[in-house]
């Protein structure tokens, strides 16, 4: 009885709280994405930024919230793939293949289409097209693309490719020869290329999907038109609506007509002179 008496006298377990009280929700939301937005940020600074906003938490926090959520310290944590675009924005450039039927007299016919697209201003280039693409004839289309009075990659530093076996080692080494680094994408990862993607979905969609090119003459026509309404008519919702070179556009108060090419294919509107 006495052993009770003095135990429930000295009992605090009624004062105890629930233990050592949790990590607010918004701090951990700040450290991840401070982690994930800065892959270069190690425990301190991302302390010391936390500071900054009010938030005083220990370096054993930081790490236990990274951890948490899969995140390696910054030695061993890589550049987003979206973080390497915007630092780079202006030098990267990606190329691709799309691939045409072609009515010719022996029945259809594919043919490979190479183009380049500049990340920045969405601007393309078709390459060139080809029933079969080989190695030399790549290799004929990048030296065009890297003339040095007109070429496409002129003032580019990165060229994105995916592992086509047609972009060979003889490729790459003529373009980081001209001062291209060459971005190769992990096998079937079409996302890493969105821009490419985007581009062939609209030329599939708007223009190829309605026409059938009748040889290699008509095909090079109907890219050419569509390039062209591409480039100076058509607007574009990753630019919130603006045609790609707006200084070619019609800038008066006319009235509005409907204009067309390839037969009604592509339509646009513009105001008459």
């Amino acid at each position: 009885m006495d052993r009770k008496l003095v135990a429930s006298k000295y009992d605090g377990s009624h004062r105890r709280g629930p233990g050592r009280p949790r990590t607010p929700h918004v701090i951990t939301e700040l450290v991840v994405r401070f982690a994930i937005e800065n892959p270069g940020w190690g425990y301190t600074r991302i302390r010391g930024n936390l500071a900054v906003l009010g938030h005083h938490v220990g370096r054993t926090t930081i790490a236990r919230i990274l951890a948490n959520h899969g995140i390696n310290p910054t030695p061993r944590r890589p550049m987003q793939w979206s973080t390497f675009l915007k630092a780079h924005w202006r030098a990267i450039c990606a190329a691709d293949f799309f691939t045409v039927e072609v009515l010719t007299p022996t029945g259809l016919s594919r043919r490979h289409v190479l183009f380049a697209i500049d990340l920045e201003t969405r601007a393309v280039e078709i390459a060139g097209i080809v029933a079969e693409p080989c190695e030399q004839w790549v290799m004929n289309l990048v030296r065009g693309l890297l003339d040095a009075f007109d070429g496409f990659l002129l003032g580019k530093r990165h060229l994105i490719l995916d592992r086509d076996p047609v972009f060979t080692k003889g490729v790459r080494q003529l373009l980081r020869g001209a001062g291209v680094q060459v971005v190769r994408l992990p096998a079937r990862s079409p996302n890493l290329n969105a821009y490419a993607e985007r581009f062939i979905g609209s030329v599939r969609r708007e223009c190829l999907s309605k026409v059938i090119p009748l040889g290699d003459r008509h095909l090079r026509h109907i890219l050419k038109e569509y390039i062209d309404h591409y480039h100076v008519e058509r607007p574009h919702q990753g630019l919130d609506n603006r045609l790609l070179r707006p200084e070619l556009a019609a800038n008066d108060t006319g009235p509005v007509r409907r204009r067309e090419r390839l037969g009604g294919a592509l339509d646009f509107y513009s105001r008459a002179a």
